[in-house]
């Protein structure tokens, strides 16, 4: 009797970028976990150390669409918590790449923090809330020598710890949470009403006079070619293209996931058309995902 053929093993992806948020309670651990997930984090807040490596292993698995992974481990659980670097050295030993984000305040801040709130501190069962935050510094102590990053968020705004946050997790990975609409329109029919960006092309020289392009659109080979080979062009794609290229991650740092940005120009059929496309074709180069829409491409050859 034959053997069952083997069946090959499923090749594992790699695990999903981890960032283990920790620190003083009341040193601002509930904002940080809200801004990562508002940037496309996975987040789970009062996570036991024991599971991290489960659920690396879980984002590991084949098909598994959790790529970025922030979780709050702190001193609420002190049965589970003396684990944490146990557990973080486990990770290490399989190749598990992980950061850790410690948040701090000086004892006085923290103090007025819990009586505006009127919470009680976690480790302050019958003491007072100051020999807490004393306690939990010492229980802290070891993990904050192995944080990557330390925020003292004394004098900082909750925005502000946002945006500090934003400014040190950033990267080319996160592209993918700030999606953009592009689109090109006539300014004779009317702004677009959801415009972040708007550019006026009109300052370049329209196809409109040019007789064999007149009927033409700006996503014809022809029409693009006169809008796009210009030196006019050349020379505002040198300085546009660059400039959208360094505003985009700031959009992404202030919290904004979605950017409207229009291109206009008289009729909203050529120059306005050939440009959004450019735009487009430029920004999905550089990892973000685009949409194109072209409002007016249609309205001057129905009305004609």
């Amino acid at each position: 009797m034959d053997d069952a053929p083997v069946c090959p093993p499923e090749e594992h992806q790699k695990p999903a970028e981890l960032v283990v948020i920790t620190g003083l309670s009341g040193a601002g651990r509930s904002e940080a976990i809200h801004t990562f997930e508002d940037v496309g984090y996975f987040c789970i807040d009062n996570l036991p150390p024991a599971l991290l490596s489960e659920l690396e292993d879980l984002t590991a698995l084949p098909g598994s669409p959790i790529r970025r992974v922030a979780v709050v481990c702190d001193m609420r659980s002190l049965e589970f918590f003396g684990t944490l670097l146990e557990e973080l050295a486990k990770l290490e030993e399989r190749g598990h790449d992980y950061r850790i984000l410690y948040l701090e305040a000086a004892d006085k801040v923290l103090v007025n923090r819990f009586k505006t709130t009127r919470r009680r501190h976690p480790l302050c069962e019958s003491g007072s809330v100051t020999e807490g935050i004393r306690a939990e510094r010492r229980g802290l102590a070891s993990v904050r020598e192995r944080a990557d990053l330390i925020i003292d968020t004394s004098e900082m705004l909750p925005a502000q710890l946002r945006e500090a946050i934003r400014r040190r997790f950033i990267s080319d990975s996160l592209k993918d949470a700030l999606s953009i609409s592009l689109s090109s329109f006539g300014f004779k029919y009317g702004l677009p009403i959801d415009a972040d960006i708007v550019m006026d092309v009109r300052f370049l020289p329209n196809p409109f006079y040019i007789p064999k392009l007149r009927h033409k659109t700006g996503l014809d080979g022809a029409v693009k070619k006169y809008v796009l080979e210009r030196d006019e062009t050349t020379k505002f794609l040198q300085r546009w293209l660059p400039l959208l290229q360094d505003l985009l991650p700031n959009y992404l740092i202030e919290g904004k996931h979605h950017l409207s940005v229009a291109l206009g120009c008289t009729g909203g059929m050529h120059r306005s058309v050939a440009l959004a496309e450019r735009t487009a074709e430029y920004l999905r180069g550089l990892g973000y995902e685009v949409t194109v829409a072209h409002r007016d491409i249609r309205k001057d050859l129905d009305r004609g």
